[in-house]
């Protein structure tokens, strides 16, 4: 191998044998887990090469050291659209030591989608792909940006070049404990997409309370098979892995015979139900293969509970499960411990120490008792500043005590588990992704011969839910399936185009002229059965 170069409401104290570091910098807490020596390796890549620890200390200082070089504005938009590559990392920690914003881009996003992105972040640098520079230049230009740099997951690029030649030493900017860190897109339910804020004080605080309570410890292995543009890839497995020392093998992307073959090396896996689904597709998944394992978690989706079941009779490993947002990082967790509890499967555990969770009527507002179905509202040091620029929405999403209501509907067990029923905005969770109907709907009603449609998420086997659309056509109009889907593919995330579009000649609707989504899943909800 080649060395790499270097370029139920618990409130609970905040871990209380973990200090928070004196320094709110998140970058400088997670420096400080470094080992003691930094020539050990800190990430190896699945193509053989290795990065030291000093290897993601110099390679971010020379990158903050670039933007300095630009003389940026404090706080400064850094938005990223690359393939994964370990560079890609050093490039959020050169932004958070830098005390700038890294404003992460789902790489599936196409030019309209991007167009609105940078307008809205009205970001100072711009880092794409090589192969996508003449088309985000021109969007960013355009729009106000000032700098457009490239990076490919090959360790090419103009922002390695340039930041080839500055120093390798940089003193890390001290930012307060609630400056921005990072903005993440979430999609609304009405409209374009919600800049959710989070602070240097959000996310370490999260890191810290997963780091004691999932156990992490320096000997730890992480296989890293997630992208790195939304919070589970690029916060919850990196944040955990910096913060405790650990090493991490890194796959460009996630290929169920490549995890399988580096589990024996590994401890700690992380992933979406999806990925789950795909490993137990492979003979090759057993009790030995996962005999060096420790932890093995799930989240972004629900996980079936056949797929829990079958995971654990395969490998002999019971899956932990946890639930998270955007905009809150990580808010339950089932146990890894066993003083902690059993893991149970069809729950997402129970509240994280430090963080709030209760579920409410919605007419009343008022708890529900254990076992109620209710509105999930959360509140803790994790919880995000808002959306970026949009005050009015945030009032909206936030109690007048102060709780964030998340959209999802759940309830508590007596023993404080929280299992997740649905979600009140019509979220549907492809994949891992999340995918906002009325965003997929707006494009659908654009096209020429349509009157309107509606959008929804069926069960799948292999994504947990697959999007499915129901299209009403313009009188006297014939409008064909693989032409509406090409053309999509053209304008908008993959995972966000639908698998299949029906065409029927009116949607259902109550009383009140509402479109009855819930009679269209029922429709449709074997569309995918086996």
């Amino acid at each position: 191998m080649a060395d790499a170069p270097a370029l139920c409401a618990r409130p609970s104290n905040l871990c209380d044998d973990t200090p928070m570091p004196a320094h709110p910098n998140l970058y400088a807490a997670l420096r400080a887990a470094f080992p003691d020596d930094l020539d050990t390796i800190a990430v190896e890549t699945d193509d053989g090469l290795r990065y030291r620890w000093r290897d993601l200390e110099r390679g971010s200082a020379m990158i903050a050291n670039l933007f300095a070089s630009l003389d940026l504005p404090r706080g400064a938009r850094i938005l990223v659209q690359t393939d994964k590559s370990v560079e890609a990392l050093m490039l959020y920690l050169a932004t958070l030591r830098a005390g700038h914003v890294h404003v992460p881009l789902n790489t599936a996003y196409q030019q309209d989608e991007l167009a609105y992105f940078i307008e809205d972040a009205q970001p100072s640098v711009v880092v794409c792909a090589g192969r996508n520079f003449s088309a985000i230049s021109k969007l960013a230009f355009s729009r106000g940006t000032a700098h457009v740099f490239t990076l490919n997951e090959d360790r090419s690029g103009s922002l390695l070049e340039r930041a080839s030649h500055m120093s390798d030493q940089h003193a890390v900017v001290e930012p307060g404990d609630d400056e921005l860190a990072v903005i993440l897109y979430t999609s609304g339910t009405t409209g374009r997409s919600k800049g959710a804020m989070l602070t240097h004080g959000n996310m370490l605080s999260n890191a810290l309370t997963l780091k004691a309570y999932w156990d992490w410890q320096p000997d730890d292995v992480l296989i890293h098979a997630l992208p790195i543009f939304h919070i589970h890839g690029l916060f919850v497995a990196i944040h955990g892995a910096l913060l405790s020392g650990s090493k991490m093998i890194w796959l460009p992307r996630f290929d169920p015979q490549r995890v399988i073959e580096h589990l024996p090396q590994a401890t700690v896996f992380m992933g979406v139900p999806t990925l789950y689904v795909r490993l137990l597709a492979e003979p090759g998944l057993t009790h030995e293969a996962c005999r060096s394992m420790r932890l093995f978690i799930s989240g972004s989706a629900p996980l079936r509970l056949d797929t829990f079941e079958a995971f654990r009779d395969r490998t002999g490993h019971t899956i932990l499960e946890r639930y998270g947002m955007s905009e809150t990082v990580m808010l339950t967790s089932n146990p890894c411990k066993p003083a902690d509890g059993e893991r149970r499967g069809g729950t997402v555990g129970r509240p994280l120490p430090g963080v709030q969770v209760r579920v409410t009527d919605a007419k009343t507002g008022a708890p529900c008792p254990a076992n109620e179905i209710g509105g999930i509202e959360v509140r803790g040091p994790n919880v995000f500043a808002g959306y970026w620029r949009m005050p009015e929405k945030t009032r909206e999403e936030f109690t007048a005590d102060g709780w964030f209501k998340t959209g999802d509907v759940g309830r508590f067990d007596a023993e404080g588990y929280l299992t997740i029923v649905g979600r009140s905005k019509d979220l549907v969770i492809s994949g891992g992704y999340n995918v906002y109907p009325a965003e997929v709907e707006g494009y659908l009603n654009e096209m020429d011969g349509v009157a309107e449609s509606a959008v929804i998420g069926v069960p799948h086997p292999d994504f947990g839910e697959a999007v499915v659309a129901v299209v009403v056509p313009k009188p006297g109009v014939e409008l064909a399936e693989g032409p509406m889907i090409a053309a999509l593919k053209d304008r908008i995330a993959g995972f966000k185009v639908p698998k299949r579009v029906f065409f029927d000649a009116e949607l259902p609707r109550n009383a009140m002229g509402k479109v009855q989504k819930a009679l269209l899943r029922e429709q449709h909800q074997r569309l995918f059965a086996s």
